[in-house]
């Protein structure tokens, strides 16, 4: 007679130290208020150019005809974009501004508001980013996030395994796997470092101490258009990492990060 015992509980295990979590908030908070800020600031001037100067090489732009029709315009193809981009309704009336008043900081166009913001939040961020690092590199957190030759050889399993929605049980879900770690080294020591360098390209301030920053990038409005890519990128980033954090479990992932505790179960039921 086969007998099939009863699944173990799920079990409580201590995942996110208390600088994590905080750092992780901090982030949420700054990261919103940047990117609303700074979508304020594009549309002051709401295209993108490659070169130091506005209309020398205009890559994407956003505009309106009359007002009335709101179009985007990428390398010589133009969509009409009404409602969304170009053309908003703002206190009932139709608008033209590239980006709609309830995703820029403030709502109404001020450009001189929209710096104030951007600027504080961004040194928020930079600080906020530091004590991260430096608590990942002093508790070894930092280098456990360097993926490992065996890692690395099943990535494809791992790249299969988020397609079919399988996440991982028991002691793995614990861990960051392969494709977690290479995205978080990404944002982390790639597109976050990246963003700040192109942000400071564009500071009149900082270029009077290094002038030399904006060729770096091709000139100030290649910096600009650097700085927006990541921008997107990052948004693209936190919408995967929403999506997931939804398909796996919101309550336990939520409870992880304010209480550093999260639920594991089993990997399987055992079989006699």
């Amino acid at each position: 007679m086969i007998a099939e015992t009863l699944p173990p509980a799920r079990r409580l295990v201590f995942r996110h130290p208390l600088v994590v979590r905080a750092t992780h908030w901090i982030n949420v908070v700054a990261l919103s208020i940047l990117l609303m800020s700074g979508l304020q600031i594009f549309n002051a001037d709401p295209e993108l150019d490659l070169g130091d100067r506005s209309f020398d090489h205009t890559l994407v732009t956003i505009g309106a005809d009359d007002q009335s029709r709101g179009y985007v315009e990428a390398f010589g193809r133009r969509i009409d974009t009404t409602g969304v981009l170009g053309v908003s309704n703002l206190q009932g009336e139709p608008t033209a501004r590239g980006f709609p008043s309830w995703i820029t900081l403030p709502a109404e166009q001020n450009l001189a508001a929209g710096r104030r913001w951007h600027f504080l939040f961004a040194w928020i961020f930079v600080v906020n980013g530091l004590a991260y690092l430096l608590y990942g590199l002093l508790s070894g957190k930092l280098a456990r996030l360097v993926p490992r030759g065996a890692e690395l050889a099943h990535i494809g399993g791992a790249i299969r395994e988020h397609l079919l929605l399988r996440f991982p049980k028991g002691e793995a879900a614990t861990r960051y796997n392969v494709l977690q770690k290479l995205t978080y080294l990404i944002v982390v020591l790639g597109l976050l470092p990246l963003q700040i360098l192109a942000g400071l390209a564009m500071s009149p301030g900082m270029d009077a101490y290094a002038n030399w920053l904006p060729e770096v990038f091709g000139g100030r409005q290649s910096a600009r258009t650097i700085h927006f890519v990541i921008a997107m990128l990052l948004v693209l980033f936190v919408f995967v990492h929403l999506v997931m954090v939804v398909l796996s479990g919101p309550l336990n992932n939520l409870r992880g990060m304010i209480t550093g505790w999260i639920a594991i179960s089993p990997e399987r039921a055992e079989k006699r």
